[in-house]
């Protein structure tokens, strides 16, 4: 596999108590961003509530040229019951139809709660996008954070990791009873 080495990731976000929070969860060389300053990292994670995430893309503009963008927003509802998007499609395709045609845009970290994050156990994270080498980057940044990337596909599969958020808040809510859990995968051998 292709490994790419990855120099900085910011996390941008209206809300810089929210984004210096992340960007501390997540360690390593992660940054914050300031609001409405050209993102200094290679990879730049949007942490902004979903219907935010496309017009942020298409704002910033030329200013993502070349950058791996990380979606981490779930479109859910106002009920959180159910997905506020059609099933053709997913935040992610859509803020990469915003986005300057060299950057590359992921679907990662929607399936793991920011305080599950904060408790920095060995946690799965999913990986949807279409760019093999920078996806290759992207997998670099998250095992950088001591986390196990699990590629799920391409960009179309991002639909299903916002789907697979809805089963999380099922399991929250109703099956485990608390937010305390993340999704993950074990393997069996033999």
């Amino acid at each position: 596999m292709l490994r790419t080495r990855v120099r900085t990731a910011a996390v941008m976000g209206r809300d810089q108590a929210k984004a210096a929070a992340l960007a501390n969860a997540l360690g390593g060389s992660v940054t914050t961003g300031a609001w409405g300053a050209v993102p200094a990292g290679d990879i730049v994670i949007v942490a902004v509530l979903y219907d935010s995430v496309v017009p942020i893309v298409a704002e910033y503009g030329d200013a993502l040229s070349g950058k791996t963008i990380i979606d981490i927003s779930n479109p859910f509802n106002s009920g959180g019951d159910g997905l506020a998007i059609g099933e053709s499609t997913s935040i992610a395709q859509e803020a990469a139809k915003a986005a300057p045609a060299d950057a590359h845009v992921f679907k990662a970290f929607n399936t793991v709660f920011r305080h599950v994050l904060e408790k920095g156990r060995p946690l799965d994270v999913f990986v949807a996008g279409d760019n093999a080498r920078a996806k290759a980057g992207v997998e670099a940044f998250i095992e950088s954070l001591g986390l196990r990337p699990l590629d799920v596909g391409g960009l179309e599969t991002a639909h299903w990791l916002e789907a697979a958020s809805l089963v999380e808040m099922g399991l929250a809510r109703h099956g485990v009873g608390h937010w305390d859990l993340a999704l993950g995968v074990t393997e069996f051998h033999g």
